[in-house]
């Protein structure tokens, strides 16, 4: 699919400066099939509105989180079900991740509101490091093993 000639023809450094973007980025982009340039009589890639809204498009998904490749399989499809395939597994990860953040921002938050000075004495710390050794316990893991739950320290 060609670009459509609507609106101005911008060049690759112009498209890529409008957007904040290096040239080269744009180039992989049209190698992995996101972008499609229409081109002039020496070759060279001309881009217009169409384009303006895939890299529009491709920026904002990717601020969501999505690769590449993810961004084009949805591009390929218009398909509801196949979307909704394809989202649905970053929607799981971004929803744990989440999860995540706001553990961790209640564990520093806790931290930040301890009356007391040594931040070891707070009520919530002990209870929390409890019930860390007694979970591990129960489940008879090694101490040194990472846990990414979350929760206060106050």
């Amino acid at each position: 699919m060609k670009s459509s000639e609507d609106g101005p023809a911008l060049s690759i450094g112009d498209l890529g400066a409008r957007f904040g973007l290096a040239t080269h980025v744009l180039r992989h982009w049209e190698t992995m099939g996101l972008l499609h340039p229409a081109r002039d009589a020496g070759g060279r890639r001309r881009y217009g509105a169409d384009d303006l809204n895939r890299v529009a498009t491709i920026l904002i998904l990717k601020e969501a989180g999505l690769g590449l490749t993810t961004i084009r399989s949805l591009s390929a499809t218009t398909d509801r079900a196949t979307r909704h395939e394809i989202l649905r597994p970053a929607a799981e990860e971004l929803r744990s991740r989440i999860a995540a953040a706001r553990a961790s921002l209640e564990l520093i938050e806790g931290g930040l509101n301890c009356a007391y000075e040594d931040v070891t004495h707070c009520p919530n710390y002990r209870r929390r490091l409890a019930e860390r050794i007694d979970a591990r316990q129960e489940r008879n893991e090694p101490m040194n093993r990472p846990n990414t739950a979350g929760g206060k320290l106050s």
